[in-house]
């Protein structure tokens, strides 16, 4: 079976073959930094990232490429408004939005470009769109003409005749054009609301480029005129990718993106999850509530990208559980493997066990792949894994060690394969050792502050942490040389 996507561009799911063999090249709708991201933004970046570790996993390179957008509105006016450059207000919200990045063990991508560092790039562009007579100039602006180019609204099938008179155009509704559904390239003329935050020379005088042709030309500069894929949000669809598309392809006359990937709202409770709204949440506030990333990562990739996701807490509890399960299962494995690590003898009879074992392992692969190819299919990528668990529980229940080695030496590959793709069980142990590393401070800071309270002969506070230590699992052993501690039970 081949691996399927649904593309937005013709609406219906394709067989998807890279242009160039062995290699994918994948633009992605960045953050835009005015502001710190929040878990309903991190849906589509979450599944991105399963979707760049599968065509991974297939056998595909991937060249991907993420903007930063940190040149629009919203980050002029908040720069005006506190009166520090642009940089001073975008570049902290990077900073934090790849740290919630790194939380949720996301990949690293090949490209992170910043728009403001590619304004060359969009003054090229928007030359070439002169060129093919499908832009036009007011006031020092520079807008893109609709009705001059044949090929606009081709990915969702827009007829341009259907738009209204005076439809808001995100970004524009400030700038004179000639008809109200063209939409502005390069924004000149006076901007005395916007200050000197954002400008840059042009040949048409100082101005800023506009939010839709940043990304045309970040795409093009690193991936070429045509690439693979183009993901983002939905509500990217509508200006934004369709206004994106038509410019690209006006300029070269070549297709731009030959598949479209988009993934739906993140809800809560039902409702979707927006800073306009006061119902977002942030990685760094569930964290705060006692909440792993590898569960909020588990719970955003749950749910099918083409659906919206209800996101609540009773939900993320059971992403927990699922999370924990795998991972019991997966220390399991590597105890049972370690348990008896050699390899049987070569004279000795094979063992039915681990030949099941392996069965079960191949069982799990196909269903997994197939599930996946399906324009990935993570509820039933999902089912085949936990069977997969649920069958080797079985399998190493009773056995002898030896048959147990076998089992978990078919087994353990699998398991790691399962998260190449999901990427949860590496993040989950990597909580772990932090967890460790924070209980090791905690303990030894304790025991100083039990010692320092001996000294002073204050029995009942030395007590009193004693008691506090024993509470997490920690047992204290007092030595001549001074407190020993170990881990009396598994801590959380």
């Amino acid at each position: 079976m081949s691996l399927r996507f649904y593309n937005t561009l013709g609406r219906k799911v394709e067989a998807f073959e890279s242009l160039e063999p062995g290699i994918v090249r994948m633009y992605t709708c960045g953050p835009t930094v005015y502001d710190r991201a929040h878990i309903g933004n991190f849906r589509a970046f979450v599944w991105e990232d399963l979707l760049r570790r599968y065509l991974e996993w297939k056998g595909w390179e991937v060249v991907q490429v993420m903007n930063i957008t940190d040149v629009d509105d919203r980050t002029i006016r908040a720069a005006v408004n506190q009166g520090v450059p642009l940089e001073e207000i975008t570049r902290p919200v990077e900073a934090s939005f790849f740290e919630d990045w790194e939380t949720l063990g996301l990949e690293s991508v090949e490209h992170t470009p910043r728009a403001t560092e590619h304004v060359e790039s969009m003054i090229e562009l928007v030359r070439r769109l002169e060129e093919s007579e499908v832009a036009y100039s007011r006031e020092g602006s520079i807008y893109f003409a609709v009705d001059r180019f044949p090929g606009y609204g081709r990915l969702i099938d827009l007829d341009p005749g259907s738009l209204k008179a005076g439809t808001r155009v995100e970004g524009d509704e400030e700038y004179s054009k000639d008809d109200p559904r063209d939409f502005v390239l390069w924004k000149g003329g006076a901007r005395e609301s916007e200050s000197n935050v954002a400008v840059w020379d042009s040949p048409w005088g100082p101005g800023r480029p506009g939010w839709h042709l940043e990304c045309s030309a970040m795409a093009m500069e690193y991936l070429g005129e045509s690439f693979d894929i183009h993901t983002g949000g939905v509500d990217n669809i509508f200006p934004h990718h369709v206004n994106e598309m038509a410019q690209s392809e006006a300029a070269t006359g070549r297709p731009f993106a030959r598949f479209w990937l988009h993934a739906a709202h993140l809800l809560v409770d039902g409702r979707k999850m927006s800073k306009s709204l006061g119902n977002f949440h942030t990685l760094a506030s569930l964290q705060e509530s006692g909440y792993r990333p590898s569960s909020i990562r588990y719970l955003l990739l749950s749910g099918h990208h083409r659906q919206q996701l209800n996101f609540t807490l009773e939900g993320l509890e059971q992403a927990a559980r699922s999370v924990g399960r795998l991972r019991e299962f997966e220390r399991r494995l590597e105890a049972s493997e370690g348990g008896f690590a050699s390899e049987p003898p070569a004279d000795a009879d094979p063992v039915a066990p681990a030949d099941a074992a392996g069965e079960l392992a191949d069982k799990w692969r196909s269903s997994f792949e197939s599930a996946l190819d399906d324009d990935l299919n993570v509820a039933d990528a999902l089912a085949a894994t936990f069977e997969l668990v649920r069958e080797g529980n079985a399998m190493l229940d009773g056995a002898p060690d030896r048959e147990a080695a076998a089992i978990a030496r078919a087994l353990r590959p699998a398991i790691a394969s399962f998260d190449r793709v999901f990427g949860v069980l590496a993040l989950r142990a990597r909580e772990e050792g932090a967890a460790s590393a924070e209980l090791s401070e905690w303990v030894e800071a304790r025991l100083r502050a039990r010692t320092e309270a001996r000294a002073r002969r204050q029995f009942d506070e030395a007590d009193r942490i004693r008691d506090e230590i024993l509470a997490r699992g920690v047992a204290i052993e007092d030595t001549p040389d001074g407190p020993r501690w170990r881990l009396a039970s598994t801590v959380d």
